[in-house]
């Protein structure tokens, strides 16, 4: 396989939604899909059986929800990217899925040129929105006390950058891969809405009265 070819996994509960998806990806080389999971327990288990760059999420899926699965990936430290699929433009579900530490929030409705092109550089590294999301994110009233937004691992990962541990230093404390380390910390400041590791310290130790 090509080194820059990057995997993807495909968690979508409609067969046909599944087979449409792997197509459209088929057109683009850099990306190969390696994996489906028709829901939340088989993506979870094949996550961690195959650790793929990239996971497309649905948000409406049977059983586990897409943000119970979204929640549930991050809360085992899977580091893959997460992009969620969904046909949902509510407000509240975008939040939700960008709180819980989703990197994209695509709808299904796009043209298909343009979402191939944003999952590609989803994959990249981009957060990648759909038109409607991001004036939605941008026009969003901002919360009075952010750290609330993190996880309980990314309030771990916030108070040892907070001591000056280096990502490799985090990484042995709390027993995780540095790479997760640094998933953690881009949903972090993506969350405070800082741009440096710095500036989220002193949030941090401002919030603490310090």
């Amino acid at each position: 396989m090509d080194l820059q070819t990057l995997t993807i996994m495909i968690v979508d509960d409609h067969p046909l939604m599944r087979r449409g998806i792997r197509q459209l990806l088929a057109l683009e080389p850099k990306l190969q899909v390696v994996a489906e999971a028709n829901n939340g327990t088989e993506a979870l288990a094949e996550a961690r059986r195959l650790a793929p760059d990239v996971i497309l999420l649905d948000l409406n899926m049977k059983g586990m929800s897409g943000l119970d699965t979204l929640k549930a990936l991050r809360n085992e430290d899977i580091s893959a990217r997460i992009l969620v699929l969904t046909v949902s433009d509510a407000r509240n579900d975008i939040y939700a899925m960008v709180d819980a530490g989703a990197d994209g929030y695509l709808l299904k409705d796009s043209e298909p040129e343009q979402l191939l092109q944003q999952i590609l550089r989803g994959a990249q590294g981009e957060n990648v929105f759909s038109e409607i999301v991001v004036e939605y994110l941008a026009n969003r009233p901002h919360s009075s006390n952010p750290f609330r937004l993190l996880t309980e691992r990314e309030l771990d990962v916030l108070q040892e950058v907070a001591r000056g541990l280096s990502n490799k230093e985090i990484a042995s404390t709390l027993h995780i891969s540095e790479e997760t380390v640094k998933v953690h910390i881009r949903n972090m400041l993506r969350k405070l809405d800082v741009r440096s590791r710095v500036a989220a310290t002193v949030l941090w130790l401002e919030s603490r009265n310090v």
